[in-house]
């Protein structure tokens, strides 16, 4: 789902550093939402044609979920300012930013929702789940833990969204902290069971940045091509059935005129 910006809503420009024109690729083949190398042709055709509709004037709400102190607030922080904060405080109940892309030349927004990850603040933070089309379940690739909360946070997402509208996305942080030895045997854990939850698996280091902003760039892309192909089949089968309506009217006249010139000459 999505949010609706008024046609007259003035949002900022779109930063250079920001513009999509090829499809990113996945992190881990086995554990990608979506395979292809490009984006969907009828997307390109789309964009190509300037009929993506309502697309640029939305705003994609993008929910990061997860334990306390897995980096979320540094995750979205590294992406979006481009900074680390080594003595950042607890999120306290939400915060969001907004990010401002174009792909494929078109323009499109994406509401980074924060979240807390204390107990005490979950019910504040679950009400504002609801309308989410993206959700990220953040996880330390060096905290088992984390990785074993990953269900209840998926359920408590989805209790707020229909579960095959929202796509899901498994996130490990802190791999700069984490061994080659140690990662590895933590990465088969989190892909089994992205595999299970159908869910795109990353693994990012907000304090050196690596794969934080190809994550984000993936994020915005494939929900990008989720809502062009939602606007196309929304106004597909209207356009197609209304010539379908004319061209029967249209036959069903042509023939009454015809029956009517065949009688008059008999």
């Amino acid at each position: 789902m999505s949010l609706r910006v008024p046609a007259m809503s003035v949002l900022p420009p779109v930063r250079k550093d920001r513009i999509i024109a090829q499809l990113p690729r996945y992190f881990r083949k086995e554990a990608a939402s979506h395979t292809a190398d490009d984006f969907n042709p009828k997307v390109k055709t789309a964009c190509q044609e300037q009929r993506t509709g309502t697309v640029g004037f939305k705003i994609s709400k993008v929910i990061v979920v997860g334990d306390l102190a897995v980096g979320k607030t540094c995750l979205i922080n590294r992406f979006c300012k481009d900074a680390f904060d080594k003595n950042y405080k607890a999120t306290i109940g939400v915060d969001f930013e907004m990010e401002r892309f174009e792909v494929l030349g078109v323009p499109f927004s994406l509401q980074l929702w924060d979240t807390a990850g204390q107990e005490r603040f979950k019910c504040i933070a679950s009400t504002y789940y609801r309308g989410a089309q993206v959700v990220i379940i953040a996880f330390d690739v060096n905290d088992v833990a984390s990785l074993g909360h990953v269900r209840q946070w998926l359920e408590d997402a989805l209790r707020e969204n229909d579960p095959t509208a929202v796509q899901l996305f498994l996130v490990g942080t802190k791999k700069d902290l984490s061994s080659p030895a140690q990662y590895s045997q933590i990465e088969q854990d989190a892909l089994k069971l992205a595999h299970e939850m159908r869910a795109e698996y990353w693994a990012v280091s907000s304090l050196t940045g690596e794969n934080v902003k190809e994550f984000f760039f993936r994020v915005a892309s494939l929900a990008f091509e989720t809502n062009v192909l939602a606007e196309l089949e929304k106004s597909g089968p209207r356009q197609i059935g209304g010539v379908v309506r004319i061209n029967s009217t249209s036959d069903n006249v042509y023939a009454s005129s015809k029956k009517k010139q065949a009688n008059c000459c008999q």
